[in-house]
């Protein structure tokens, strides 16, 4: 059976570069899910105004199929491989994603639903959404395998120009370090696609400093 999307979702990430490696991270980031014809109607999200968060069912549509069995999770310096349904890469075998977001307002008039802190990029199929129910979805003594003793910590940001959009939101997502593991050349400037601006900065160390947003 051929599944179809149920919603887009909208974000001022413009490219798969910059987007948050987990769902949550960047808690300020503000997204829209626009849901699609037969299900933008009111009577879908009936409810829904009683839950906190959702469940988003998503495909990384950026990406090709991923075909290796193993993987090299950042958190491991990006060196270390571990099977891929031990990881949370975004190279699946059948490209699905899974992610936790804050409910931040609905239109169910306009069939959109405003969430904090997803880490998909702009355009993003959504294949189905449902929500997050604490009794069953959370399980706080759980072992988190080689992600606990992960030594990991954010980056510090420091802006050396005018910030024209959401300043907390974008600190959030650089502070996770957006650079791929094996890069680590301190005179390199990188360009984020971020609402419409280019977003240029430097890592030195701990430190990521913007430089300018175009």
């Amino acid at each position: 059976m051929e599944i179809k999307p149920v919603a887009i979702l909208h974000s001022p990430i413009e490219g798969k570069f910059g987007v948050p490696r987990q769902s949550g991270l960047a808690e300020s980031l503000v997204c829209e899910l626009e849901l699609l014809p037969p299900y933008n109607r009111e009577e879908a999200l009936r409810g829904l105004e009683g839950f906190d968060y959702i469940w988003l069912i998503w495909e990384f549509s950026l990406n090709g199929e991923g075909e290796s069995l193993t993987v090299r999770p950042p958190r491991l310096g990006g060196n270390t491989r571990v099977g891929v349904f031990a990881s949370r890469s975004p190279f699946r075998p059948n490209r699905l994603g899974l992610s936790s977001v804050k409910i931040a307002g609905i239109d169910a008039a306009k069939g959109t639903i405003r969430v904090l802190g997803a880490d998909l990029a702009d355009g993003t199929p959504v294949y189905d959404i449902k929500p997050y129910v604490p009794y069953a979805d959370s399980h706080p003594e759980a072992r988190g395998g080689f992600v606990d003793s992960a030594s990991w910590k954010p980056l510090e940001v420091i802006f050396n120009c005018e910030v024209p959009v959401d300043r907390e939101a974008l600190s959030q997502l650089l502070s996770q370090d957006p650079r791929p593991q094996y890069q680590n050349d301190p005179e390199r400037i990188y360009g984020l696609l971020y609402a419409g601006h280019n977003v240029r900065f430097r890592i030195s160390g701990n430190n990521l400093t913007v430089l300018s947003i175009e």
